[in-house]
């Protein structure tokens, strides 16, 4: 059977590769990609944007009624939030980075869930928890822990450490990340990707946490 996806963020640089995975996978039938812009398109007829004012106090409320339309067609619909500040982190203020990183994505989510959403994918990043002390990793755990509130049937929660292939990840760093094992280790983005689709295919009920072994593997599956 076929579906459909929600792509919040998807013409960043992970969105784009669980973009690409999707366009790769047959029984993936429509990508909805909610903008804030408006974005040159491959011109795929599966691929189409919808452009929404993401710091508008509708856009939860808009969410919900795009993904209604989208779910009316009969097809499972699911939904990814890989929204990112990328490079320049240390330039964002720590509330301009909660704006985006938790209100607006927890907006796609509520928006999402309260149109019947149940598979539901989170880009986060290693070493994310609310109680640590760099700021960058707190807000990705307050994130997580705004998601998960939420109450999806099915969540998978993305932790990648050093990306390779993205344009924001110097080549030297992507290297160097190669050297070391584990969660902050280096992870090709396309493998992110194909991860995020493996989750909607085959995931289970409940939440995942998928760290750089666990994506790698992960992104085989389908």
């Amino acid at each position: 059977m076929g579906f459909r996806v929600l792509v919040a963020g998807g013409t960043g640089q992970v969105g784009s590769a669980v973009v690409r995975a999707l366009l790769a996978t047959s029984s993936c039938t429509e990508i909805v990609l909610v903008n804030r812009r408006e974005a040159p398109l491959a011109g795929n007829t599966r691929l189409r944007q919808v452009i929404m004012d993401t710091s508008a106090p509708s856009f939860a409320s808009d969410v919900t009624e795009l993904a209604s339309a989208c779910r009316v067609q009969g097809e499972p619909l699911y939904a990814a939030s890989c929204i990112g500040i990328g490079k320049g982190s240390q330039q964002w203020s720590e509330d301009d980075m909660r704006k985006l990183e938790i209100g607006v994505v927890g907006a796609f989510a509520r928006g999402c869930l309260a149109a019947g959403v149940e598979r539901f994918g989170l880009l986060s990043a290693a070493g994310s928890s609310s109680t640590s002390r760099i700021r960058y990793a707190r807000i990705m755990g307050e994130k997580e822990e705004a998601v998960r509130s939420i109450g999806f049937k099915q969540l998978a929660i993305f932790r990648p450490g050093i990306i390779a292939g993205n344009a924001h990840t110097p080549g030297y760093l992507a290297l160097l990340g190669r050297l070391l094992p584990g969660a902050f280790g280096t992870i090709d983005q396309d493998a992110i990707g194909r991860a995020f689709v493996g989750e909607f295919l085959h995931g289970k009920d409940g939440m995942t946490i998928l760290e750089n072994a666990a994506i790698r593997q992960r992104s085989h599956s389908f």
